[in-house]
């Protein structure tokens, strides 16, 4: 029990008066958007942390519950100029109104009109008469001046969104293009003030067009943006849909046709053959093979039969099955999984950390740099349309866009390409992590072996026959779900021995367990060491040595302080475990069994397995300090599926847990593998690599276009004759966006 204790206070010492809540955003249009917020929320008294994700368009927030409520955190948001739109329940999401394309349909159109009436004479395009710059200056300056605006009110956005996040000193990408448009807008409509005095001159200096097209190319990357990252969600989307709509339930001996919401705990449902798993459960009657490849990334169906568990959405292949609900609605394996996949593209990886962090120093520095070009060309050119002309060229042109999409998009795509495996990752730190691994521990029973045991042997040293002590053994190992007590069970149930219920029981991790029979008889049963912990005498020594050297794990049985009896145990590897461990190893990676198993049993097994180096006879808190010392190595995977790896678990860097495991262990590791296949593992570290390869090269490309691209627009290449006007700018600004937007997709292949 003490490790149980020791795991809930790792667990939650740093959570005290915490909560932590996922809200549905609203009105999040662009990476800036959800930086923005993002850093408004982080500065808010009382919020421990917020993680804003503009893919899922979803706001992690941990805050203190003692100094706000929920609404009061919601305010926020709304102050910031978005909405909550409450607790984000993962359910698939409606399309997107038709609005938004119809938006830049109208902008474009008015676009090409303001380029035509602005630019037809440079390019030897026919002239509109009465809208001809030189013969009607009054009727060119109003035209543009009056599409303009509409192009600003369509875009309105992008101007509110800038204007919110500098008042609230979190300046970003919307903040730059609006202070570069408002800039040539507002100069613009002075030069048309003159022109309706009749200084026509000023016609010369009107940048209408400048305004109208940089809100037009954003515009357009938006939208390219927003559909590329609504393909991020796919994966995400397929699962939240991948369960039938209805189902077969048995009522009162009728078939009836339900919903799913009409299913109840304990109901019992028919699937035919072709037909869809409704919801999770246990198969009461019937034999069949069923294709679960959505959950576990496996394309062969697995043999299922009575008292074996089905997962919803999986599809019955063969013959027609009774099954009883067991979990139902949020409770089941898809909705849980669409929980971790949906919380891991919520959180954020170190690196991307790093890359806010100097978005947070860019956007100041780009405005200094801007002010002092103005200044500088307006001193050198003595010409205020020039100044201007730089200074909007370079608040346009240095977007860090791209530097706020490199990593999520990255992190989201990858997510999704984890979960088709069969891999579930909690959290983006660990995608990060997982590809700079160097040691991996692995627990024995029930993760290297199939926790597929048998009773190979029982030596027997009371005066109470062998099956009386299989039949104690059994009813008291009942209450465990440990893979060793299972076999016990097993045995019992094929030599067709009653059970007994059990007055008391205790479970011990890493020991065993304890139990008290109605007739107030005590046992234990577990390994050497409980027997030593509890001054049991054991003079046993040739048959323990009989069984060891035979591969059996051994099982000391005690009723009433004293030994009467040992029960060897036999495991079989999993498929092609020896294979990964291989591949592991050619990634140079230490592998480590660690478990509580006896030194004898463990050295066969790993021996068999190609495993070096064997740290056995370990309780929990054992293996967890254990951890502690390899990590002064680097870092430290742990792969378990029991109770007594919980505290390893969540020691480790990277806790891995197999989805036959308890939900103890479930609940304590960074990663789950919806399978018992190790192969898994190795998947996991190369999806890492690939994913943290692409985030390193969005990132290059982001820096390198700012390095190059504000220095031009700086006109540091004017004596070459080369220059950037605002309308360069915009388009060299999309093209960025959109280069990092579709190599973050090359990781969907």
């Amino acid at each position: 029990m003490q490790a149980l204790k020791e795991n809930k206070k790792l667990k939650n010492n740093y959570n005290f008066g915490m909560k932590k809540v996922l809200l549905k955003i609203d009105g999040m249009t662009c990476s800036a958007c959800s930086s923005g917020l993002e850093k408004y929320l982080n500065k808010q008294d009382g919020i421990k942390q917020a993680t804003v994700n503009l893919i899922m368009n979803n706001a992690n927030i941990e805050y203190d519950d003692k100094k706000l409520t929920l609404e009061q955190v919601e305010k926020f948001i709304e102050k910031a100029g978005f909405t909550s739109l409450g607790i984000d329940n993962f359910e698939k999401e409606e399309k997107k109104n038709t609005n938004e394309k119809y938006k830049l349909i109208a902008i474009t159109i008015i676009s090409i009109l303001v380029l035509y009436i602005s630019m037809s004479h440079m390019v030897g395009l026919p002239v509109i008469p009465f809208l001809n710059m030189m013969t009607h200056a009054i009727n060119y300056a109003i035209s543009l001046f009056v599409l303009t605006t509409i192009i600003l009110i369509l875009g309105k956005d992008i101007i509110k969104n800038g204007y919110k996040n500098l008042i609230h000193k979190t300046p970003n990408m919307d903040t730059l293009v609006m202070i570069g448009v408002l800039a040539s807008y507002i100069y613009s409509i002075y030069g048309t003030i003159q022109i309706l005095k009749g200084h026509t001159m000023h016609v010369e200096s009107l940048y209408f067009e400048s305004a109208a097209i940089v809100i037009f190319f954003i515009e357009i990357g938006r939208y390219v943006e927003n559909k590329n990252k609504d393909k991020t969600k796919e994966a995400l989307q397929q699962l939240m849909s991948i369960t039938p709509n209805n189902a077969v339930i048995l009522r009162d001996g009728q078939e009836i046709t339900v919903t799913l919401d009409e299913i109840q705990k304990g109901d019992i449902l028919i699937c035919k053959p072709g037909e869809k798993i409704a919801v999770d459960g246990e198969i009461t009657d019937g034999t069949t093979h069923i294709n679960e490849s959505f959950i576990t990334g496996e394309s062969m169906p697995v043999k299922r039969e009575k008292g074996s568990k089905v997962i919803a959405g999986s599809i019955n292949y063969e013959g027609t099955i009774k099954y009883k609900a067991e979990k139902i609605g949020k409770e089941s394996t898809v909705s849980e999984i669409v929980r971790l996949v949906t919380q891991a593209t919520s959180t954020k990886a170190p690196i991307a950390k790093i890359a806010d962090k100097i978005s947070g120093y860019f956007v100041p520095v780009v405005l200094v740099i801007a002010v002092l070009a103005f200044v500088l060309w307006l001193i050198i050119s003595k010409n205020v349309a020039t100044a201007i002309n730089i200074f909007v060229s370079i608040l346009v042109v240095a977007c860090p866009c791209s530097l706020g999409l490199a990593t999520p998009l990255a992190i989201v795509i990858a997510s999704g390409n984890s979960s088709k495996k069969g891999i579930l990752v909690k959290t983006s730190e660990t995608l990060e992590n997982a590809h700079k691994v160097k040691t991996i521990c692995f627990d024995k029973t029930g993760t290297l072996t199939k926790g597929e045991l048998s009773i190979s042997k029982i030596y027997n040293y009371s005066n109470i026959n062998e099956n009386e002590v299989l039949r104690k053994v059994a009813s008291i190992e009942n209450k465990s779900e440990h893979p060793i007590a299972r076999a016990i069970v097993k045995k019992a149930q094929e030599e067709k021995l009653e059970l007994e219920e059990i007055k008391e029981f205790k479970a011990i991790p890493g020991f065993g367990v304890e139990g008290i029979t109605s007739s107030g008889d005590k046992y234990l049963i577990g390994n050497k060491k409980l027997m030593i912990e509890n001054n049991i005498k054991i003079s046993n020594g040739k048959d323990e040595k009989e069984l060891v050297n035979d591969g059996n794990s051994i099982l000391f049985v005690s009723l009433n302080n004293e030994l009467i009896a040992l029960i060897g145990v036999k495991d079989i590897l999993k498929d092609n475990v020896i294979d990964v461990i291989q591949k592991l190893k050619n990634r140079n990676i230490d592998i480590v069994m660690l478990t509580g198993d006896n030194e004898k049993t463990a050295e066969i097994i790993a021996k068999e397995i190609g495993i070096d180096k064997v740290i056995s006879n370990v309780t929990p808190k054992e293996k967890s300090e254990q951890i502690k010392k390899l990590k002064q190595n680097g870092l430290v995977m742990m792969c378990g599926d029991g109770i007594n790896d919980s505290v390893s678990l969540v020691t480790a860097d990277i806790g891995v847990s197999v989805s036959s495991g308890t939900d103890i262990a479930m609940d304590s590791s960074q990663v789950v593998i919806m399978n018992d296949n190790l192969e898994k593992i190795d998947d996991l570290i190369e999806i890492s690599r690939k994913t943290i390869r692409n985030i390193k090269q969005n990132l290059f490309w982001a820096f390198f276009y700012n390095i190059c691209m504000i220095p031009i627009a700086c006109g540091i290449l004017q004596p070459l004759g080369i220059s950037m006007n605002p309308t360069i700018a915009a388009f060299a600004m999309t093209i960025s966006s959109l280069t990092v937007v579709l190599n973050a997709l090359r990781l969907k292949s």
